[in-house]
């Protein structure tokens, strides 16, 4: 059954439109009705869970399964963990309320080394053992992982996973979830069921494999397979129109793949390896899916994703079609991090719209001998090109990123970077223009699984010397944002990243000590002491100090004085490695010779344009890369000009009721945006940089009161019939804002919120005493007959201010009275001032003057505004 939540989500909690789970586009499905129930399980807060494309897409497609129903749970904030706590309530799934207990199968996303803390305060917090051991007797749902990080080595988190799902999901799941409603229907046991789930390709079971004293992992069971296959599948951009969630996330726009998998071959690059072979999505595809994911969600921006989006051939003309479509609709395309030597005129056309959005490269490395030795395949002629195409197409400020610590990496190296700067400022001066500003972003290397550079690393004294040399640097120059990664996190990445099935213990450990939320800069020092002490009650610090002093080097340091470059330790590269048995179709041979040509600075082509590098991907198993021929780029249609002629001005009355009341006003004003452009009403724009639709919504609602007297002026560009006006804004708003009435005005109208004289509000108070209604209307009268009631406010400039309250105070009627020996409660009705100027008497300050006339503790329960009084 529904656990009872609803007393848990209020307005005193952050952000508590978080956990409602009726954003538009969030699918419903009857629970009796569904034989396997999965709850994707994202251990991250709402705001980045809600806006990830693989977790919306997986969403959409198991739901598009017969029979199978998918719901979503998110990390709550701390806030909400407390009361979780404190009240014994489990965790949740956000739409059906019901305990994550009662589903079949809960599938986490792991993607970052320091993530496993998060998945195991989820799994706490619902009151699911966090092992499968001690699962496997009792009747729970599955517990699985995927993600880059879960498909490259999933060997330190063996210990908390039923099975691990390796590679791409749009296939793997479905086929999971058949299996699973066949082993539900012959009633398996939960290692029957694992052992079935272990034949389909893709899905990894730890508890049938052994790791052997050396870390390697092999089969202990006779009928799984010695090495498990990455699965591959192709985008489908249908199913990345997904939820659009109330708050703003961090991705707060439609996010559509155009193409995935990158062989560029960056020898650090992890994501370009697990990805291979690239398969780009046919431009059509693309456009459609975009235009009609627009309409449906409202969004007034959306992004194009791939690694390396500037490798997609029909970038220019998909955009400029894109553009072209929705250009009346003001509409902005952002793009991430991109390849610089194919930046041109042609990518910088389809950027931004009237807002300009930032812009990104990654350079990678200062110098040409680094850029050759990690096969960035860029020249310091195709950066300048790319910066100053940028900068020529208006762009002030532009986003680098950087690492230090690369293999052969010697400090003129370093240098290079501060340099490269400095000489991309230079290039890119011009009269009448501001120079160019960059925000850098300088990353420490750590390795990855199945990259040429696993073999590396580089001491935390190195990069703390590598990180102070530049900072040197970077102080003879203006112009410049520096950031540096903690190198503590980064050496606690590559010791959780490159270990082993002994590290279970350290990351249950960590948890326990209170690490979570590593990845945020606030919770740093207190993850690094709970990581740090979970080391070294494993008896495990003298691993990390291999990893912490650079110990696993793949180069001699004289070498690196001496000749520039490196030559190999005696380290064997040979040896096994705690993630060989998954299978990503890369030959460890390959890698290897791939790490002989970084030493010798040799660079290997891109194969999904040049000749193939025999990487050993290609093939039955994983398909091979599919380049589409571009189409040809349509002709510029023109800017977004924002029409700014005002034909009609509507005035509605509307409501916030139920779950709205826990959605902010910067939420509801979001939400109106998003409701005029999916109803494609002919909205009016202020003219300016930024045009914005010409919304007024007449005055804030305090977060969890609810009313039916809200107002909101929109003004048209077209009249429109308000019967038509008022069904189409209907059709697009969440129930729980009910529209009252819609009137036309005068487009001389002023607006509400400056006519606005009074509000009307009931409010629920209660004091924690036996108080009689007769003693509650005593106290009201002689509130009544009072001229002055003062109250002491504090200004913005910190300064004390009496104010009178009874001025503000017009009507104060008493409704309801509730009466105990441990409380009283009472239902107010008021009439207060409610002006542009300032003059607000606000729910709280009725409590204010109780207090003063009746002394005690009251609280405010409650609060429902009935109307907004307008002047004339």
């Amino acid at each position: 059954m529904a656990v009872a939540v609803e007393n848990l989500i209020t307005s005193d909690i952050l952000k508590p439109a978080r956990y409602l789970g009726n954003e538009r586009l969030a699918v419903h499905k009857p629970w009796d009705a569904a034989t396997i129930r999965w709850a994707l399980t994202y251990p991250e807060v709402y705001e980045v869970g809600s806006s990830n494309l693989g977790h919306i897409i997986l969403y959409n497609i198991l739901n598009a399964q017969p029979r199978q129903l998918c719901d979503r749970s998110y990390l709550p904030g701390t806030d909400l963990a407390v009361k979780l706590r404190a009240t014994n309530t489990p965790l949740f799934a956000v739409e059906s309320k019901r305990s994550l207990l009662e589903f079949d199968i809960l599938g986490f996303s792991l993607s970052y080394e320091l993530g496993a803390t998060n998945i195991l305060e989820m799994l706490d917090l619902a009151g699911i053992p966090l092992t499968w051991q001690a699962r496997a007797d009792g009747n729970y749902p599955l517990i699985f992982a995927g993600g880059q990080t879960a498909t490259s080595n999933p060997e330190p988190y063996a210990d908390f996973f039923d099975f691990i799902a390796l590679g791409d999901g749009e296939e793997l799941l479905p086929e999971i979830g058949l299996v699973l409603e066949e082993g539900k229907q012959a009633q398996l046991c939960r290692q029957d069921l694992l052992l079935d789930l272990a034949q389909i390709p893709g899905v990894y079971v730890p508890q049938f494999y052994d790791m052997a004293p050396d870390g390697s992992v092999h089969p202990q069971h006779p009928d799984v397979p010695k090495r498990i296959l990455r699965r591959v599948a192709t985008p489908i951009p249908a199913y990345s129109i997904g939820i659009v969630p109330y708050v703003e996330t961090v991705h707060d726009r439609l996010t559509l793949e155009i193409r995935r998998g990158c062989t560029r071959g960056c020898r650090f690059c992890q994501p370009g390896m697990l990805t291979r072979p690239a398969r780009d999505v046919e431009p059509n595809q693309v456009v459609e899916a975009i235009e009609q994911g627009m309409r449906a969600t409202g969004y007034n921006e959306f992004s194009l994703l791939s690694l390396s989006c500037s490798d997609y051939l029909s970038l220019p003309a998909v955009g400029m079609e894109i553009k072209n479509r929705l250009r009346n609709e003001n509409i902005s395309l952002t793009l991430p991090s991109q390849r610089v030597d194919r930046f041109d005129e042609n990518i910088a056309n389809i950027l931004g719209g009237m807002r300009q959005g930032g812009l990104t490269f990654a350079p990678e490395a200062g110098t040409q001998r680094m850029r050759d030795i990690v096969n960035k395949g860029l020249t310091n002629e195709e950066l300048l090109r790319g910066v100053k195409t940028a900068w020529e197409k208006g762009w002030d400020k532009i986003k680098l990123y950087f690492m230090i610590g690369l293999p052969g990496e010697t400090d003129v190296d370093v240098v290079g970077i501060a340099e490269t700067v400095s000489w991309l400022q230079r290039e890119c001066r011009g009269k009448g223009r501001r120079p160019l500003n960059f925000n850098l972003t300088i990353s420490n290397f750590t390795p990855k699984p199945h990259t040429p550079f696993q073999w590396h690393s580089v001491s935390t004294a190195e990069f703390r010397r590598k990180q102070n040399l530049l900072r040197q640097e970077f102080r003879r120059i203006r112009g410049v944002k520096v950031n540096f990664t903690d190198v503590r996190i980064s050496a606690m990445e590559d010791f959780v990243g490159r270990g082993d099935r002994t590290l279970g213990q350290v990351i249950l450990r960590a948890w326990e000590l209170g690490a979570g939320m590593d990845s945020w800069y606030e919770n740093l020092d207190k993850a690094f002491a709970a990581w740090s002490q979970a080391i070294a009650e494993a008896d495990l610090d003298w691993k990390y100090r291999q990893v912490e002093n650079g110990e696993w080097n793949l180069f001699h340091a004289e070498n690196l004085e001496d000749q520039g470059v490196g030559s190999l330790s005696p380290h064997s590269l040979d040896a096994p490695l705690p993630w060989e048995h998954i299978d990503t179709g890369i030959d460890k041979k390959w890698l290897k010779e791939d790490l002989q040509r970084a030493l010798e600075a040799a660079i290997v082509p891109d194969c999904s344009f040049e000749g193939c590098s025999h990487c050993g991907v290609c093939g039955t198993d994983f398909g091979h890369n599919i380049v589409i021929e571009p189409p040809a780029i349509p002709e510029f249609a023109g800017d977004f000009v924002p029409n700014t002629n005002k034909i009609q001005r509507l005035r509605v009355w509307f409501g916030k009721q139920g779950n709205m009341a826990l959605v902010s006003h910067l939420d509801l004003m979001r939400l109106f945006d998003r409701v005029i452009r999916r109803a494609s009403l002919p909205i009016a724009f202020t003219g300016g940089f930024h045009p914005s639709p010409r919304i007024a919504v007449a005055s804030a609602l305090a977060l969890g009161a609810t009313s039916s007297g809200e107002i909101v002026d929109f003004e048209l560009t077209e009249p429109i019939e308000i019967e038509s006006f008022r069904q189409k804004l209907a059709n697009e708003l969440p129930i729980d804002i009910p529209i009252y009435n819609v009137v036309q005005i005068d487009l001389k109208a002023k607006a509400a919120n400056q006519v606005m004289e009074a509000a009307d509000y009931l409010i629920t108070v209660a004091t924690p005493r036996e108080v009689t209604p007769a003693q509650w209307q005593d106290w009201i009268d002689t509130i009544n007959a009072q001229d002055e009631l003062l109250w002491e406010k504090t200004t913005k400039s910190g300064k004390s201010q009496l104010v009178n309250l009874r001025s503000w105070l017009f009507e104060l009627e008493l409704r309801e009275a509730t009466t105990s020996t441990a409380e009283s409660t009472v239902v107010l009705r008021y009439l207060g001032s409610c002006r542009h100027d300032g003059s607000l008497l606000r729910p709280e300050q009725i409590l204010s003057m109780l207090e003063i006339v009746a002394g005690g503790e009251f609280q405010l329960l409650h609060i429902h505004r009935n109307q907004l009084v307008l002047g004339v």
